[in-house]
């Protein structure tokens, strides 16, 4: 097969950790003599100036590149911020027709294969109509529980679902509320993530890593970036009640200064260790000191912390939201909370703490996420659509 995927979210140069966790699902979804292209828009913006912050990331984006063997096109499209919500998808079909219309001249694919809803998988079934090819769609985690609350963009990806070959999701979650939102359940299907389980594994030596980090008593680790739907907050509080606990947050973002004042009122900044941005390859060090790592997000389709935290056989705490309570299912995975507060999620951090499961065990869990798994199961689904686009088609 050639496969078309198209993906606003995929990362480049620019921004290294976009979307990693789709970079590593195209990667493993090839078989033996299919071909993979990548088109993923970026937003245009006039000006690579670090004044613009992350906007001058989009200018700052390469127009072409090849990761991991698979060649990559980044061809700009309109946003218009707030007013221009619904008009994205259409905006971002008129943008990429011409730029896929080029690229099919030596590239004539048998599908698109889209990730997010909205405005990505909308402009996927726009493009797929004007090439007349099929084309797949995958839910990842808002663009089923935040974006269709909008009558507008429900209507549309709604539209789009009916008229995909499948559809993806990452939990169980995500696909029965996009069923109540009224797609058909034949055509929906969930297709989980997986996680490298060669970058993410236990540490060597656990005892001499957690001595070259400083750690001595139980340490959590919350990982994520620094806005309030994370839930940061909510991990600092449950902390602040734990004596000896220390708490690891890992990430960037808006929110920082004021975690840091939380932090510094509650009494426990001593307490409490800011690291900032840590690249990927760091992350497996901190997961596997970590006692716990705590996921106190409040939606989330699968996260990417969770499956991470397992390979590195770490148990988790984790918030009782949409995907997290198909990952934390059995004992060696750690715990849920009761609900999303502190009172909650520390109560489940000392339940954890005085019961902490096997990390070998732990560890043996997380391999069901296996990426391979994942790009066999995507595939079967894309062969089946290429397939019955064939046979629907008349014959030369």
């Amino acid at each position: 097969m050639k496969i078309l995927v198209l993906s606003s979210l995929y990362p480049n140069d620019a921004q290294p950790r976009h979307g990693i966790f789709i970079e590593h699902r195209v990667a493993h979804l090839a078989a033996l003599g299919d071909d993979i292209r990548v088109v993923a828009p970026v937003p245009w913006f006039p000006s690579a100036h670090a004044a613009f912050g992350r906007y001058a990331a989009f200018a700052r984006a390469p127009h072409s590149a090849v990761r991991r063997g698979i060649a990559v096109t980044h061809p700009r499209y309109p946003v218009v911020p707030k007013v221009g919500m619904t008009a994205a998808p259409w905006l971002m079909a008129a943008a990429l027709y011409p730029h896929i219309a080029r690229l099919r001249r030596t590239f004539d694919f048998d599908a698109i294969d889209s990730y997010y809803l909205y405005p990505d998988g909308v402009a996927a079934g726009l493009l797929a109509r004007a090439f007349d090819r099929p084309y797949l769609m995958s839910a990842l985690g808002t663009d089923v529980s935040l974006i269709p609350q909008h009558r507008a963009t429900r209507a549309m990806i709604l539209s789009a679902v009916r008229r995909a070959a499948a559809v993806t999701t990452v939990c169980g979650a995500l696909r029965d509320e996009l069923l109540l939102l009224g797609a058909a359940a034949d055509g929906v299907c969930v297709v989980e993530h997986g996680v490298d389980l060669t970058l993410f594994r236990p540490p060597a030596d656990r005892d001499a890593l957690r001595r070259s980090l400083g750690i001595e008593g139980p340490a959590i680790l919350s990982v994520g970036h620094l806005i309030d739907r994370k839930g940061h907050d909510l991990a600092i509080r449950a902390v602040a009640d734990l004596p000896g606990a220390v708490l690891m947050i890992a990430g960037d973002g808006p929110r920082a200064g004021a975690l840091r004042a939380l932090a510094a009122t509650l009494g426990v900044a001593e307490r409490v260790c800011f690291l900032g941005h840590v690249d990927q390859p760091r992350l497996p060090d901190l997961y596997g000191a970590a006692d716990i790592v705590v996921n106190a997000a409040d939606r989330e389709g699968i996260a990417n912390v969770l499956l991470e935290a397992l390979a590195c056989g770490t148990p988790l705490v984790a918030t009782p939201v949409w995907g997290s309570p198909e990952v934390v299912k059995v004992p060696q995975a750690g715990v849920l909370s009761a609900d999303r507060s502190a009172a909650a999620i520390r109560d489940a951090i000392a339940h954890l703490l005085a019961a902490l499961p096997d990390r070998a065990a732990t560890r043996a869990y997380a391999e069901r996420y296996d990426w391979r798994e994942t790009g066999r199961q995507h595939r079967a689904l894309l062969a089946r659509a290429v397939g019955d686009v064939a046979v629907s088609r008349p014959a030369a």
